[in-house]
């Protein structure tokens, strides 16, 4: 019931906090469409009222919060079209390529913590360091950029538009990949140097245990615990990333639709994305803190 209830209010939080934030923006999105098409000051007047800007801010609020316990997102304000509709036809899209970057950075994060760590050979140690430090500095608009100039501009090998096309689905997801791969390449790296130095593994090398099962039984069993719980975080930002990637590479989804509608200040759509996001990563944390337990039944959340 605590969980329930923290979830609802996380997502009241971010559904109160994209309404007002929105409003205080400069502009009407109506008034600057209806102008561009020579619409008179009372036509304008009249959407206005019809779509219930003119009410005070209090009673706007009220009716979007009743809306949205019926679960109406509301319209948008240029397509008259349902905001769930809309965020629905979407969701594919950027699920797939949230699923498929969250794979590559668990995978190559994880790896390249543990690489990092570990001696593994000359080089080796170092540059899977390096890898991280790019991961966490370098901007996702700029890998993307350099990547479609290296991959498509120069080499002509992965194609960038026509997202049904899986070759398609490939550079969008890498690059995502890479970028959320830092943070978790750095996380699991710091569990592991803590467990390093931990009393049970200086036990376990005094009873003369080999290398690779102190490494293998008890540092990786230990020190990637953590890891579920930043690997469901990321998923979280993933959402976040999908915006700039997606914007990059020209891909259909709700990064996409959430960028066009900034900028033509359609707030209803930005909302029902905002409400969406925050229920997602709700669910996801959910998740990772019921996936911790059930692989360490000491942890008492």
């Amino acid at each position: 019931m605590r969980r329930l209830i923290s979830a609802f209010l996380t997502i009241w939080l971010a559904a109160t906090l994209a309404f007002f934030a929105l409003r205080l923006l400069p502009g009407d999105a109506l008034e600057a469409q209806l102008s561009q098409s020579g619409a008179s000051l009372s036509v304008i007047q009249q959407r206005r009222t019809a779509q219930g800007l003119t009410d005070s801010i209090w009673v706007q609020y009220l009716h979007f919060i009743t809306n949205l316990a019926q679960g109406d997102l509301g319209y948008s304000l240029l397509q008259s079209q349902s905001v769930l509709e809309m965020v629905s036809q979407r969701l594919q899209p950027t699920a797939t390529l949230a699923l498929c970057a969250l794979i590559i950075a668990s995978i190559s994060g994880v790896a390249l913590g543990i690489v990092g760590v570990f001696h593994l050979g000359w080089g080796i140690s170092t540059s899977a360091r390096l890898l991280t430090t790019l991961a966490l500095s370098m901007p996702v608009y700029w890998s993307g950029t350099l990547a479609i100039l290296i991959f498509s501009g120069v080499l002509n090998n992965l194609p960038v538009h026509l997202a049904s096309n899986i070759n398609n689905l490939v550079m969008p997801a890498a690059v995502l990949g890479f970028h959320t791969a830092g943070a978790i390449a750095q996380i699991t790296a710091s569990n592991l140097r803590q467990v390093l130095h931990s009393d049970f593994i200086r036990t376990a090398h005094a009873k003369g245990l080999p290398k690779r099962i102190i490494i293998r039984r008890h540092i990786l069993r230990v020190g990637l615990l953590p890891t579920i719980s930043i690997i469901s975080l990321q998923a979280g930002f993933l959402l976040s990333g999908t915006v700039i990637v997606e914007s990059i590479f020209v891909r259909p989804g709700i990064g996409r639709l959430l960028f066009d509608s900034v900028l033509q200040q359609d707030y209803p759509v930005v909302q029902g994305i905002a409400i969406l996001v925050a229920a997602i990563y709700v669910a996801l944390n959910t998740l990772a803190e019921g996936l911790y337990m059930i692989v360490d039944p000491r942890v008492n959340m």
